[in-house]
C-alpha cells in the first residue's frame, strides 16, 4: 500500500518515548516548519534517572500545549480557511521506549488523526534517529553507516536505502549513554551523566588513566560497556587520590575509542559512502571530534547532526513518517505501543 493523498505533505510528528515531549511539523520529509521539545530533565534529576510513572504523567500534562506551540511556530491553524485540516497526516513514535510514555503519544496522535480525518503513521524511534541525518542533509548518498548512540541503544546500522537497514552490531549489555550515566552517578556528577562527563573531561588528562577497550579487537561490531563501568569503580577504589577530571577523561576516551574504531571498520567493510552519527550521545564533543578525524582520514563523507537533532525530537519522527507513508501507506488505528521494538 502507498499513500493515498499526500496533499502538501505536511506531517505532524509526536515523540513521547522517554522523557522529552515533542511535536513538530515537517513538509515532505525535509522541510522543518516547526520543532518544539519540552524536556523533563529537572523532574528526573533528583532521582538520578528517568522514573517511568513521572514521565508518563508529564507527557499528559504538556503534550497539548507542545502540539499547539508547534502549530504556532509553523504558522498554521489546526483547520485551514477552507475548513480542511492544515495537516496531511499525524505520526507518533510507537516504540521502543517506556510503554506508558509511548501510549500517551500514540493515543494522542490517533485521536488527532481521527478528528482531522487524516492518516495515522506509526514510527520506529530507532529508524527516526537514522533519518535525523537525512533531515538536515538530504543529499547524503547511500549506502550510509550510522552510529546510533543513546541512553538506551548503541548500534552500528547499514542504511542501504529508505526503509532498508541492516544492524551490523549492537551492545550486548549497557548502552554507551547508560554507561555515562552510571559512571557520572558514581563520581557524584549528577544526571544526566553524558553532558557532565563531557564538560569535566575537558579539565582532565585523557592519557592519565588507560581504561580497557571492551571487545575492541574481537572482530565483531558489537559493544560491551558494563565491564568498563566496573573498571572505573575499581580504579577509583584502588587510587582514591585520582582526580574526577582524569577519570572522566579516561573513561570517555575509552568509550569513544571503541565506538569510533568499530564504526570505521564497519564502514570500510561495506564500502559506505558516508558516515553519520545519531542519538543523544552524538552530542558528545570528543566523539564528534574523533568521528570527523576518521572520516577525513578515510576520505569518506561524514555527517554530524546538530545538537538539537541528537536528542529525542519530533522532527525526525515526522520526517521518517513521510518515507514510511510513501512505501507502506497509513498505519492501522489499532497499532499499540511496542516498548521493545527493534530495527528491521
Amino acid at each position: 500500500m502507498t499513500m493515498s493523498n499526500p496533499g502538501r505533505g505536511r506531517i505532524l510528528g509526536i515523540e513521547t518515548s522517554c522523557d522529552e515531549t515533542a511535536a513538530a511539523v515537517v513538509q515532505r520529509g525535509t522541510s522543518v516548519l516547526s520543532s518544539v521539545v519540552s524536556s523533563q530533565v529537572d523532574l528526573h534529576a533528583r532521582y538520578g534517572g528517568v522514573v517511568p510513572e513521572i514521565a508518563s504523567r508529564a507527557h499528559v500534562d504538556v503534550l497539548v500545549p507542545v502540539v499547539a506551540q508547534a502549530f504556532v511556530e509553523a504558522g498554521l491553524s489546526e483547520v485551514s480557511a477552507g475548513g480542511e485540516s492544515a495537516i496531511d497526516a499525524v505520526a507518533a513514535t510507537y516504540g521502543p521506549g517506556l510503554v506508558g510514555a509511548l501510549l500517551v503519544g500514540v493515543s494522542a496522535a490517533k485521536t488527532l488523526a481521527l478528528a482531522w480525518d487524516v492518516p495515522f503513521i506509526a514510527v520506529n524511534h530507532l529508524e527516526a534517529h537514522l533519518y535525523a541525518a537525512l533531515l538536515e542533509d538530504p543529499d547524503l548518498e547511500f549506502p550510509l553507516v550510522v552510529l546510533l548512540v543513546s541512553g538506551g541503544h548503541t548500534m552500528i546500522v547499514l542504511m542501504e536505502g529508505h526503509g532498508q537497514y541492516q544492524v551490523l552490531g549492537s551492545t550486548i549489555d549497557d548502552a554507551a549513554g547508560e554507561a555515562f550515566d552510571k559512571v557520572a552517578r558514581y563520581l557524584g556528577l549528577g544526571y544526566p551523566g553524558g553532558p557532565a562527563i563531557d564538560a569535566l573531561s575537558v579539565h582532565g588528562d585523557l592519557e592519565a588513566i588507560r581504561f580497557p577497550r571492551p571487545m575492541a579487537g574481537d572482530g565483531t561490531y558489537d559493544f560491551s560497556f558494563s565491564g568498563l563501568k566496573t573498571a572505573v569503580v575499581n580504579h577509583v577504589r584502588k587510587h582514591p587520590e585520582v582526580t574526577a577530571a582524569d577519570v572522566a577523561a579516561g573513561f570517555q576516551e575509552a568509550v569513544v575509542d571503541v565506538l569510533v574504531t568499530k564504526t570505521q571498520a564497519a564502514a570500510r567493510s561495506v564500502g559506505a559512502r558516508g558516515l553519520c552519527l545519531g542519538g543523544g550521545v552524538a552530542a558528545n564533543s570528543r566523539l564528534r571530534e574523533r568521528f570527523l578525524d576518521v572520516c577525513l582520514a578515510d576520505g569518506i563523507r561524514g555527517f554530524l547532526p546538530s545538537r538539537a537533532m541528537c536528542t529525542d525530537n519530533a522532527a525526525m519522527v515526522a520526517s521518517t513518517a513521510w518515507y514510511r507513508w510513501q512505501s507502506d501507506g497509513p498505519s492501522p488505528l489499532d497499532t499499540g505501543a511496542h516498548p521493545n521494538l527493534g530495527l528491521s
